[in-house]
């Protein structure tokens, strides 16, 4: 299916070197148009909700049940939520972070081993989507497939540090325990069996990727954006930030609001196809990242997907007369073809596919 991406329209530039080199105006290349700028005016005091995990599977029932209520209210009024006591080892949270900002801060050489293509997006980039002229965001990554299995090859994961490699098997089966448990929860305050979002997406034989995403300090960052807005179009993206500075910001009624990550917390946040599942009940919101003159940053977005050929279709249970599907049936092979080939889009592909009925 992904044929007609066979390579990238123009050389790539990895966006590390360019920020190394001392420049101090960023090329055109990643200038943005003024109404996508980042503006830097005076922020609201306000945040994303923070959920505490804990009582999420505890015997007592009224924990539980207020537990979910707050997922669901994330999930309805925001798309997204800090997750906090997720059950995760802080310290591996750590160690898989610092492992990545080690491996980004290898000479360039080392990195270009694992360049890749607009095939398979797996391995070392800096784009996505293969317009020719594209403005470009201002980030490196490195993506890689964790589940399935067989998709997963360790062997195109980097060998350096030496570490890297088991971090990434064990954080990766930490992090597909606590989406399962998310999803449960989410299907629970969807009125739906326990397994249901589990089941449309695949039951065991779901996919998982991760991007590790790195963006270099930026002489002019009120000119460009890291990654420009855009909903996630997979099912439910788990996000461990940065630490110590800010880049995340959500779209709330028309404004961008920078999250304020909470000391080892994950920032959850709802994807186009639980969209889709929950006929629009849950929310995939629109957000997108800042970068900043003085600091480089480090963040893991592992994507937890729908089975690639299946199709994605609002849960029947949703479905009335007086709330009819919005979406037609679409597998999300399908569906994630729009943004590699035309890059992050804000919410066009969702709302495109909810109109092309």
């Amino acid at each position: 299916m992904m044929n007609c991406l066979q390579s990238w329209p123009e050389p790539v530039v990895r966006v590390q070197s360019l920020s190394e080199s001392g420049i101090r105006a960023i090329p055109d290349r990643y200038i943005k148009p003024p109404s996508d700028r980042p503006g830097f005016e005076n922020q609201e005091h306000v945040d994303i909700p923070v959920v505490d995990l804990k009582n999420l599977f505890s015997h007592d029932h009224t924990l539980h049940e207020e537990t979910l209520k707050l997922i669901s209210s994330a999930c309805k009024e925001w798309g997204f939520f800090q997750a906090v006591n997720h059950g995760i080892s802080h310290e591996l949270m750590k160690r898989t972070r610092e492992v990545w900002r080690e491996f980004f801060n290898l000479p360039l050489e080392v990195k270009q081993e694992y360049a890749n293509a607009p095939t398979t997006y797996e391995g070392y980039g800096s784009r996505l989507g293969v317009q020719k002229g594209a403005i470009l965001d201002w980030s490196d990554y490195f993506f890689l497939h964790y589940l399935p299995v067989h998709l997963r090859n360790p062997s195109k994961w980097p060998s350096l540090p030496s570490s890297c490699r088991d971090l990434i098997s064990e954080y990766g089966a930490e992090v597909v325990k606590l989406c399962g448990r998310l999803l449960k929860a989410m299907s629970i305050s969807l009125g739906l069996k326990e397994d249901y979002l589990q089941n449309a997406f695949g039951a065991e034989d779901i996919g998982a990727c991760l991007r590790v995403n790195f963006y270099p300090k930026c002489p002019q960052p009120d000119l460009t954006l890291g990654l420009s807005s855009h909903s996630d179009p997979g099912g439910m993206t788990l996000l461990l930030p940065d630490h110590d500075i800010a880049g995340l910001q959500v779209r709330k009624n028309g404004k961008w609001i920078t999250v304020k990550p909470v000391p080892n917390a994950f920032i959850v946040n709802v994807g186009d196809q639980i969209q889709v599942m929950s006929n629009a009940i849950y929310k995939s919101v629109e957000h997108r990242v800042i970068v900043n003159s003085v600091k480089d940053r480090v963040s893991l977005a592992f994507f937890y997907n729908p089975k690639s050929d299946l199709l994605i279709e609002p849960a029947k249970e949703l479905v009335s007369e007086d709330r009819p599907a919005l979406y037609s049936p679409m597998t999300f092979d399908e569906y994630r073809l729009y943004i590699r080939t035309y890059g992050p889009c804000g919410k066009t592909q969702v709302e495109f596919s909810g109109s092309n009925r």
